[in-house]
């Protein structure tokens, strides 16, 4: 106990502790820092949001530290739920007074009234997140730990600290919250709390799609991604969110061939990804890039298991599960799409001989997601077989190669035509339509084919010529 009270003082002797420590004694409120920063401060992990609990009122308590603080520190007031929050350089301070809950059981926003230290830590979802660090001046660095979350920390485990059951009923989100806890540090749920999740599933269906979406994303943005989807799958939340990934589970067997198992396939994937880049869409576009397999699997006699064109189908499911999840329906599910849609087509070119042509295409077509979608396909290389994996990496390299030097030949990453709708229709008195369509078409056909520069008077010349023997 006094080797963690040492580490809590000399952790807590910055500015901001000893304002909180001033402003909770001249108003002789008890005091206490609580919840994930203290959870961080254990695990040494560095945290920018402290959670701050008073026997008393929260508000009082913040008015009292932003004046202590001065001009630097920015305070918001949320009355409706006895909380506020100060903005002081990098750091964000919560406010509130010590709380008892009681739960209906339609919703998981609780009736609140105000009550111990006890009843605070009592309605943590975590024994992990149920600490408490005393900051008044008498008792500063006293540590409070009644569910033994430390002990849960070294162990590194997710418990409940009151019956897990009503835990999750109360708050079916705080499910995920386990989940994705357990994928951020590397941490395992505990049996009980486990098995409560798995009973408790169908409860998710009063949480917001906004307020799932954000704990997956939290999921995908975690060290090693798959720790928290392996998780969602085997609790069976993974069935109630996204059904489309649980439909790549299994290994079907015909005349003694099968296929790989598309799911693990799939997790292993991102966590190639997650070592290489922390672009959360990216991760996103490796965990969709194969749901259209199921939809897409056949059997030929001769070649085996087939997957054809499965990349165009998982594409065209992906607006459906953006609507559902109320996901972003812009820029972030058209790069999605993009990126599903064209994850075969590098791999293709590493399998076969690269010409200049397949490459202006594929840059025409990527455009300035070429880079995102060269990682996403070499994340896609899983054989256990290091031969194979060389091969396929080495294959990647000349593709990478290719596409420099025609970017810097050609510049087709994002061109247009060089000669434009417009002077086509000037040139040859054209009303809007098919013909100036075709035109422009046959321009930029013929650029990408390697047939014409990219470049204004070749691509006059050659649009007079082609017009001439289309008598325009």
């Amino acid at each position: 106990m006094e080797q963690e009270i040492t580490f809590i003082r000399e952790k807590l002797s910055g500015k901001i502790f000893k304002t909180l420590t001033c402003a909770a004694d001249s108003l002789g409120v008890d005091t206490y820092l609580i919840g994930g920063y203290v959870r961080d401060l254990f695990l040494r992990r560095p945290s920018k949001d402290i959670d701050v609990v008073c026997i008393g009122s929260g508000i009082e308590l913040a008015n009292e530290v932003a004046r202590l603080l001065g001009k630097s520190a920015y305070m918001s007031v949320f009355k409706n739920f006895g909380t506020a929050q100060i903005k002081y350089k990098e750091t964000e301070i919560e406010f509130v007074g010590a709380r008892k809950e009681s739960y209906n059981r339609n919703s998981r926003k609780p009736v609140v009234e105000n009550g111990s230290l006890q009843d605070d830590l009592n309605r943590r979802d975590f024994t992990i997140n149920a600490m408490a660090i005393c900051i008044n001046s008498e008792r500063f660095g006293a540590w409070i730990d009644p569910f033994n979350g430390l002990r849960d920390l070294d162990e590194y485990r997710i418990k409940t600290p009151l019956d897990p059951d009503i835990t999750f009923s109360d708050d079916p989100l705080r499910m995920l919250r386990a989940v994705r806890f357990a994928s951020q540090l590397g941490f395992y749920i505990e049996s009980e709390t486990f098995d409560a999740i798995t009973r408790n599933k169908n409860r998710l269906e009063i949480i917001s799609q906004e307020r799932i979406v954000d704990e997956l994303n939290k999921i995908m943005l975690s060290p090693r991604p798959s720790v928290g989807l392996e998780l969602l799958e085997q609790t069976g939340l993974l069935e109630l969110i996204l059904p489309e990934l649980v439909a790549l589970k299994g290994i079907e067997t015909r005349e003694g061939i099968g296929h790989k198992d598309n799911f693990s396939h799939t997790l292993k994937v991102i966590d190639n990804l997650a070592r290489t880049t922390d672009k959360l869409w990216l991760r996103w576009a490796a965990l969709f890039h194969d749901i259209g397999k199921p939809r897409s699997k056949r059997f030929d006699a001769k070649l085996g298991w087939t997957f054809h064109g499965h990349e165009y189908k998982g594409k065209n499911m992906l607006k459906a599960i953006f609507q559902r999840l109320k996901m972003p329906l812009g820029d972030k599910l058209q790069y999605v799409e993009k990126l599903v849609s064209l994850h075969m087509r590098p791999i293709c070119l590493a399998d076969d001989e690269v010409t200049d042509s397949a490459i202006r295409r594929l840059l025409f077509d990527a455009g300035d997601d070429i880079d995102d979608l060269m990682l996403l396909c070499e994340a896609d290389i899983t054989s256990k077989n290091p031969e194979k994996v060389k091969q396929f990496l080495n294959n990647f390299q000349l593709v990478r190669s290719k596409l420099k030097d025609i970017e810097e030949k050609d510049r087709v990453r994002n061109f247009q035509p060089p000669v434009d709708g417009l002077e086509i229709m000037e040139m040859f008195h054209l009303p809007p339509g098919r013909v100036v369509g075709e035109l422009k078409s046959a321009i930029k056909e013929a650029i990408l084919d390697g047939e014409l520069p990219n470049d204004y008077e070749a691509a006059r010349a050659f649009l007079l010529k082609l017009a001439k023997e289309k008598g325009l």
